[in-house]
């Protein structure tokens, strides 16, 4: 086995030799970029780069503002606040600024890297080098391939920036930055707030139309479930009058039973009463004709 990371002409993946890591050491992995409005795809380029071997030492290069805006293109943000942006990441060992465009032998030597960490897709090189930046890396068996994160870059955040340019004018307008700070002119701002109150003008209308939409899709289904069930309903409700109206009616007939007994048994007795009384008066006028006799 080659000692401390000397070619030992490993075939990866991609098809590029890799040389095998140092046992005796932290492996020095080395990752670039420009890294403008640092985001958290950044942030997992450098985790996989730190997460490569079970101990490593993750150093990070940042290009300058003069080598980016003549390579790439004008940057949002200085290189001083790249750099500290990438000092304040928690997988970052050591940072590097000024680091060169394309990655020489001297440069490798210099801060003794093992493995240059970055997705397998080849990097243009503007400077007229290659055809890929890391194409002298990756023939060396230095190249450590990572996956880039999909859906963000600095450049899908500057795009939605400029797409909602207006927005974001308007915005810092009112949050007390003056028009020579945006770049702006006053005819400029005024059509610019006379457009966002248009907008907010249809987004108001268009969501008024969507809650009427919605009330009638509430109206409509509500009445295709009474069309679907009305049968039923109907039904069920015939059949609890039905039920509810034979008990009230054998109710009152058992109340009308009730209050004829009642009755009857009243009646008994007061024929009972009218045949006590009779006898007596029989008696009275009985004792009444002896009397007459007597005298």
């Amino acid at each position: 086995m080659a000692k401390n990371g000397e070619d030992s002409g490993k075939i990866n993946k991609g098809g590029y030799k890799m040389n095998e890591p140092p046992t005796d050491r932290p492996v020095r992995v080395y990752a670039d970029g420009i890294y403008d409005l640092f985001h958290f795809g950044h942030a997992r380029s450098l985790e996989q780069a730190k997460k490569s071997f079970p101990n490593t030492y993750l150093l990070v290069g940042c290009c300058n503002d003069e080598v980016t805006h003549k390579y790439k293109g004008k940057t949002v943000m200085t290189d001083i606040e790249r750099y500290e942006s990438l000092r304040h990441c928690k997988w970052v060992d050591e940072v590097i600024p000024d680091a060169p465009w394309v990655v020489t032998i001297e440069f490798l030597d210099k801060h003794r890297i093992d493995y240059v960490a970055h997705d397998s897709l080849p990097y243009a090189d503007t400077s007229g080098a290659g055809k890929d930046v890391y194409e002298f890396v990756k023939s060396i068996g230095k190249f450590k391939e990572t996956k880039r994160t999909e859906g963000i870059s600095t450049s899908d955040i500057i795009m939605r920036i400029v797409k909602d340019y207006n927005e974001y004018v308007i915005r810092n307008l009112d949050r007390g930055y003056s028009r020579k700070d945006l770049g702006v002119s006053y005819v400029k701002e005024k059509r610019l707030r006379v457009n966002m109150g248009l907008k907010k003008l249809r987004e108001e209308v268009k969501k008024q139309q969507e809650k009427v939409e919605e009330k009638m899709q509430t109206v409509t289904k509500t009445r295709n479930m009474w069309v679907d069930n009305a049968d039923r309903m109907v039904a069920g409700f015939l059949e609890m009058f039905e039920e509810g109206c034979h008990k009230m009616g054998t109710a009152i007939r058992d109340r009308i039973q009730e209050q004829l007994m009642v009755k009857d048994k009243e009646d008994y007795y007061d024929d009972d009463d009218d045949e006590d009384y009779y006898d007596a008066s029989t008696d009275e006028e009985y004792d009444d004709s002896s009397i007459g006799v007597k005298e």
